[in-house]
């Protein structure tokens, strides 16, 4: 096994979880980056951040399902001691008001969203505690501006749950701290991904201070702070990447 330090991150194929793959990778992290159901675009960026001479694998992993998460860890430590775990998976369902949303997306959002989390950081904290002979290191949930605006009318079940994030972030972090594991948030504002269509993004700009969305790099550079060493004294944190919002 190779003392290389391992990043874990959920949701690692596309948008903020690849940009996070890639800086990881640019500094000095061996990557396991988990997909649902886009295997080609997660081997390209196995690929990709191969030939810029960094070291990721990808695995399939599906958040809702206990013993996909449980191999998913096992296969991370054969790797090298993990030292960080992010958690970027996150699904909206269909915009509607709450009166208008059927039953199956608000319990398909609260599975992925915190349930998923939950199961994630629980096999995360398995391996990194120094209580079970782990090396400690870091958990990043990317939790969302809408937990404190709400989303009224489009995903006010996708606020909730990314408010139950930020509760289990909280709590968490008091929990492990004595174990050698720090728990934080990255809250992003409107950002250029695939989950926000062009006018989407127009109209999360108009409501930015800054008058912009933000890069998946910009959410990147946060997480590879919060899982560094110069945030060796911050846990418990929530950070805001959101232009203002």
């Amino acid at each position: 096994m190779n003392d290389k330090p391992v990043m874990v991150i959920i949701g690692g194929s596309r948008g903020i979880g690849a940009a996070t793959a890639i800086m990881a990778s640019q500094r000095g992290y061996r990557v396991v980056l988990t997909y649902s159901s886009s295997a080609d675009q997660a081997d390209a960026l196995v690929r990709r951040i191969a030939a810029a001479g960094g070291e990721a694998i990808a695995a399939h992993c599906e958040v809702s399902t206990e013993s996909d998460i449980t191999a998913l860890f096992e296969q991370a430590a054969n790797l090298g001691p993990v030292r960080a775990m992010v958690y970027c998976s996150g699904i909206t369902g269909p915009a509607s008001p709450l009166a208008q949303a059927s039953a199956q997306t608000l319990r398909q959002v609260i599975e992925v969203n915190l349930v998923g989390a939950m199961l994630c950081a629980r096999e995360a904290i398995r391996t990194m505690s120094t209580q079970s002979g782990g090396t400690g290191g870091s958990i990043t949930f990317i939790s969302s501006r809408a937990s404190d605006r709400g989303s009224a009318g489009e995903y006010v079940w996708y606020a909730a749950s990314k408010g139950g994030v930020n509760s289990l972030s909280t709590g968490l972090a008091r929990e492990v701290a004595q174990q050698g594991i720090r728990v934080n948030c990255v809250s992003p504002g409107p950002i250029a991904t695939e989950m926000l269509t062009p006018e989407r993004q127009q109209i999360g700009a108009s409501a930015v201070a800054m008058g912009r969305v933000g890069e998946p790099e910009e959410v990147a550079t946060a997480v590879l702070y919060l899982a560094s060493d110069e945030a060796s004294y911050v846990t418990g944190a929530n950070l805001a990447v959101a232009g203002g919002a």
